[in-house]
């Protein structure tokens, strides 16, 4: 996090000088006795808190101007809890929001990937029937434009950590994405659904619910990518196309959406991911989503 907001400059770095006063009258204003700082947060201060009739909650206070519109609050209302963490409270000029607190994440039980991959494919199919409006939210079409656009800024600082031809296909493969967007097909998407955004709900460990969505009117091809990207250290210890491909048919296999598409969002996301972990001074991991691109576009 501190990271992330020193790469906003001026603006990040108040941010965190400020955030000690900012949950101080959060906690005054919303009557809640503050916890622990919650691991893990990459864009937001997230906290445990109980509220005054002894409720367990989290708070979490967002970098300003993290996304236009607040995106990702727009998006847990628009689901009301179904499939997603309840919002109890929102202070938009705070950038801060009440959450429904859950149980452990996916990735901390111990389950195999491929059963992780089919918790988070049945709880986006629960979220994909919800279907609220969508109207207002990033489309397609400029989600495929925007990634490919951040791709190539960060190619002019970081050009030869991967192939060259990797970063053509991504290139290729955004713009058969965004030429394929069809609000007909389109579903309110999460964005981000990995093991880490999979959180068990409090006194049921077989049901999940996801936090920290992204909001994107979008195919449904573009949150399976999300799998796809991850759990790279899995497909280096074979061979990363052919267990890349066996993923992306288990992911397809259990939620009808089309292969291909799954496929190249998945590229895509892993190239943009690689190059952003270069970007955050993680170079071992980027190594690793760039690898299995590397192997995928030679493919």
């Amino acid at each position: 996090m501190r990271t992330r907001a020193g790469l906003r400059g001026d603006e990040g770095l108040a941010w965190l000088d400020g955030l000690p006063a900012l949950t101080a009258s959060l906690a005054q204003d919303w009557d809640l006795e503050l916890g622990s700082v919650l691991g893990g947060g990459t864009d937001a201060l997230v906290m445990t808190c109980r509220t005054h009739d002894h409720q367990e909650v989290v708070l979490k206070v967002m970098m300003p101007r993290l996304t236009p519109g607040n995106d990702q609050v727009r998006a847990l209302q628009a689901f009301g809890g179904q499939g997603y963490a309840a919002v109890y409270r929102h202070d938009a000029g705070r950038n801060a929001i009440l959450l429904e607190k859950l149980g452990p994440q996916l990735g901390e039980l111990g389950l195999p990937v491929a059963r992780q991959i089919e918790v988070i494919c049945a709880t986006l199919r629960e979220t994909w029937l919800a279907n609220p409006d969508g109207a207002g939210f990033t489309t397609g079409a400029e989600k495929a434009d925007s990634l490919a656009d951040f791709i190539a800024e960060l190619w002019r600082h970081f050009e030869g950590v991967c192939a060259q031809r990797t970063i053509d296909q991504a290139y290729d493969f955004a713009d058969l994405r965004r030429r394929a967007f069809d609000p007909a097909t389109c579903v309110l998407a999460h964005g981000d659904a990995h093991a880490a955004n999979t959180l068990t709900t409090p006194g049921d460990g077989a049901r999940f619910k996801f936090i920290d969505p992204d909001g994107l009117f979008i195919e449904r091809a573009y949150d399976l990518a999300i799998p796809m990207r991850e759990w790279g250290e899995e497909l280096l210890a074979g061979d990363p196309v052919l267990l890349g491909r066996r993923r992306c048919e288990q992911l397809a296999g259990l939620t009808g959406v089309d292969p291909s598409a799954i496929w190249q969002w998945g590229l895509i996301e892993r190239v943009s991911t690689g190059l952003l972990l270069h970007q955050l001074g993680q170079e071992q991991l980027a190594g690793e989503f760039l690898s299995v691109a590397d192997a995928w576009a030679a493919a």
